[in-house]
């Protein structure tokens, strides 16, 4: 979304031979055999991942009303019933009961901070790769699936349907947009306001970004999560964080066109993870004021397996146990 460091090392078509967890490249002329790989990876590895648990990828809780119980630290205040308060004089939240239908929205950031990748794959590749676990997770019974996906240069939105089929249909269609020119610029605050208005049925809403820039979004972000359950999922690459000491590299701005050729002495190194470092402690900071989960994506890690850990640990917390 905003200035971020490429080297004037390998480019695109100079990354090493992908390892086998990485999320296939999708290149033009090859990209049905992509999808097709992307789909069995995920079936492979998240199939069953999810059973017992209805609401799935970011358990939480439905919008029918159950049982009043006493309210214990850590609970949602918005759902403290009041009226059984107020008659027994103690802090109470009324319980709810699991949709039996689950409708998704993801907010997919495909601007051109996200055309870059240094390791085994692109940023962009796993937004994609990320898109396609959410809607494996989320698929079964009545459950639709939607998305609203910006470039920069345009908002394609894709309205909610069932099916497994239609899930399938979703991913291709995102995973085919066209690339927007270099020196646009993203507007995750507006892709937010987009999927907040007009205001849709209560569900799960996903935000796929890698949150560079300022952060213009939080507010239209806590909004949504008024209403929705929240998961964002970071993409992330290591040049994002962390500059090589590779001598003189390229800092560009995918998203004005602007370079500037820098040495990397050690100041400059430490000063730019310093800053890194700080601006993702604002966006996780900003992402637990909205209550929204947060999943961390890396071109340099195992996706699947970052997926399985952050549902698994969302799983023990929901169940009770430590996560």
């Amino acid at each position: 979304m905003a200035p971020e460091a490429t080297s004037t090392g390998p480019g695109r078509g100079e990354r090493p031979s992908r390892p086998s967890w990485a999320p296939p490249a999708l290149a033009e002329g090859r990209m049905e055999a992509a999808l097709r790989a992307l789909e069995l990876t995920v079936r492979g590895r998240l199939d069953g991942l999810l059973q017992g648990n209805h609401l799935g990828l970011v358990p939480g809780p439905g919008s029918e009303p159950g049982e009043a119980r006493v309210y214990q630290p850590g609970d949602d205040v918005r759902r403290m019933d009041w009226a059984v308060t107020a008659r027994t004089t103690e802090p109470h939240i009324r319980e709810t009961v699991a949709d039996r239908e689950l409708e998704t929205w993801l907010a997919v950031d495909l601007s051109p901070s996200l055309d870059f990748g240094t390791v085994a794959c692109e940023k962009r590749e796993l937004a994609v790769a990320a898109v396609a676990a959410v809607a494996h997770l989320t698929r079964g019974g009545g459950n639709r699936v939607g998305a609203l996906v910006s470039t920069g240069e345009r908002i394609e939105r894709v309205p909610a349907r069932g099916g497994m089929a239609y899930a399938r249909g979703l991913v291709r269609r995102i995973a085919e947009l066209p690339r927007a020119p270099e020196g646009t610029r993203g507007d995750l605050a507006a892709l937010l306001e987009q999927l907040r208005r007009p205001p849709r049925r209560r569900g799960l809403a996903v935000v796929i970004s890698d949150f560079l820039g300022p952060l213009a979004w939080e507010r239209p972000l806590r909004a949504l999560a008024a209403r929705h359950d929240m998961l964002a999922v970071e993409v992330l690459d290591p040049r994002d964080i962390d500059l090589p000491e590779v001598g003189t590299v390229v800092l560009a701005d995918p998203e004005s066109g602007k370079q500037r050729e820098v040495r990397t002495t050690p100041l400059l190194r430490r000063e730019f993870a310093a800053a890194a470092g700080a601006h993702r402690e604002r966006v996780a900071g900003a992402l637990r004021r909205a209550g929204a989960g947060h999943l961390t994506l890396r071109t340099d890690s195992d996706w699947v397996a970052d997926v399985v850990r952050f549902v698994m640990s969302r799983k023990r917390r929901w169940s009770g146990g430590v996560a």
